[in-house]
């Protein structure tokens, strides 16, 4: 066998499912390796992780109290609002910036160690997944202060959190191979995210938009897909009627990640290694 007929063999869309499935087979792997991630990071701490909760819960107060001002917003509907913002925001950010670059940071495993592909990736977004579950603490103090009103169909909060991890998968995967051939689009992506940070919902609202008599910008915001990723997790755990439309723009855009992922995985996921 030649190696191009090698290669050719390894671009099957066959092969990039037997990396997803047995990637995720080996769950006592990446589960052990996320967690030694967040030990390593706080090692000689001593309040360890609980510095991920103070940090976050420090910048959600501060910026719900000063825009609950600025804008003369309640704060008992403002700081919820701006907690959970943040809290869902940051799961996001780090599955797109740390993504990009998922491969090259562990370049010695993937070169040492022959494991699949997305074994780093589940490590990532487990990673991210329990400093969610570190920064949740925060908007259960705050919803104890402000009591919210939930209904049983606000417990939708889950599925939607699900789904947004699966989409991380997609993302980290999906940019992670892109950012390991092209180098330049690691700062591109840091560059784009800071941006959508100001013109996705989380310090401001609608009806920030609509005082200020910007209500054309309400329209124009509907088009950055995270909106839509924030509001399935945010409007339930705040006890807010859930839009469909919301539900609708996440499934067709988890469905176009993952089909463009499939494709990158079976074009590229061989070459990532030499790419390192």
């Amino acid at each position: 066998m030649t190696f191009t007929d090698a290669a050719s063999q390894s671009k099957t869309f066959a092969r990039a499912w037997a990396d997803l499935t047995t990637g995720f087979g080996r769950r006592e792997l990446w589960l052990h390796l996320g967690w030694q991630d967040i030990k390593q990071r706080y090692r000689r701490s001593v309040l360890g992780p609980i510095w991920i909760t103070i940090a976050t819960g420090t910048m959600a107060v501060a910026l719900g109290a000063l825009y609950s001002t600025l804008f003369h917003l309640p704060l008992a509907e403002h700081l919820p609002y701006v907690t959970l913002g943040l809290i869902i925001w940051n799961l996001i950010n780090a599955s797109i910036l740390e993504g990009a670059d998922v491969f090259v940071a562990n370049e010695g495993l993937i070169k040492q160690l022959p494991t699949p592909l997305s074994v780093h990736v589940y490590r990532l977004v487990w990673r991210q997944i329990i400093l969610f579950g570190h920064n949740i603490v925060i908007f259960v103090i705050i919803a104890i202060i402000f009591p919210q009103q939930w209904k049983w169909t606000d417990l939708a909060f889950i599925p939607a959190l699900a789904l947004i991890a699966i989409n991380c998968v997609w993302v980290a995967l999906c940019f992670g191979i892109l950012a390991t051939r092209y180098r330049d689009i690691s700062p591109l992506l840091f560059s784009l995210v800071q941006l959508l940070f100001y013109v996705t919902p989380i310090i401001w609202n609608d009806a920030t938009l609509r005082q200020q008599g910007a209500g054309t910008w309400a329209k124009i915001i509907e088009f950055n897909p995270l909106l839509h990723y924030v509001d399935i997790v945010r409007a339930p755990l705040l006890g807010a009627d859930q839009e469909m439309r919301h539900w609708v723009v996440v499934i067709v855009l988890t469905i176009l990640g993952w089909t463009v992922t499939a494709f990158a995985m079976r074009q590229y996921r061989a070459r990532v290694p030499y790419w390192v």
